[in-house]
């Protein structure tokens, strides 16, 4: 439904919509939209981008892809592809043959199995955060279909704050909401990409803190 409103509001304002599926391997529940081009429309105002960076953990090695349709165009009827390419080809080389071999690699079968055991165990972490935090009596977003928990904060309680009191008594690093920007203030974030025996720990040093 979101998603649908925003692309109605792209075509009434004659905007582009840049649509983020990093995360897209994640959506595990039935009826959530893994790509904005399954909304209908979407052809004609978005372009998706994507990486291997959250799939397969090439962070630091950057092999991405982005998604510009034939159907989107400026207001004068060129193709917005045309310019992206005119761009692209312009300020980038391409990505080396070593990359490109491990992103194909990630797409046979084999690869694309290691990556599906990979998200299934960074979402087993997830569903220990979220539910140690919920334990503990806090509000919890996230953690599910995503690898990230938002805790919503009582009231007065500072992102910052709660990261350095959390930092000094349990020694446990968290992600302060204000890092976000605005509406993220009054949240902390908190990562399941971590090895499972450190989540485990990183839980109990929480209830024992917040309990």
């Amino acid at each position: 439904e979101q998603l649908e409103k925003l692309v109605a509001k792209c075509k009434e304002q004659g905007s582009i919509l840049v649509f983020d599926a990093a995360y897209a391997p994640f959506i595990r529940s039935e009826g959530v939209p893994k790509s904005i081009f399954e909304i209908e429309g979407a052809r004609d105002v978005a372009i998706e981008v994507n990486s291997f960076s959250k799939y397969a953990g090439f962070t630091g090695v950057r092999l991405g892809w982005t998604i510009v349709p034939d159907e989107l165009t400026f207001s004068d009827g060129t193709p917005v592809r045309d310019d992206f390419n005119r761009i692209m080809t312009t300020a980038f080389n391409g990505a080396s043959n070593i990359v490109q071999g491990g992103g194909m690699a990630c797409l046979d079968d084999e690869g694309l199995a290691e990556i599906n055991t990979l998200i299934d165990y960074y979402l087993g972490n997830a569903k220990l955060l979220k539910d140690a935090m919920e334990s503990i009596g806090y509000k919890v977003y996230g953690g599910t279909d995503a690898p990230y928990v938002f805790v919503k904060l009582p009231e007065g309680k500072s992102s910052w704050g709660t990261f350095s009191e959390i930092l000094e008594k349990a020694q446990v690093v968290t992600i302060p909401g204000a890092g976000f920007g605005p509406g993220g203030e009054g949240y902390l974030r908190l990562s399941a990409f971590a090895p499972r025996d450190t989540v485990i720990e990183a839980c109990e040093r929480l209830k024992k803190v917040f309990s």
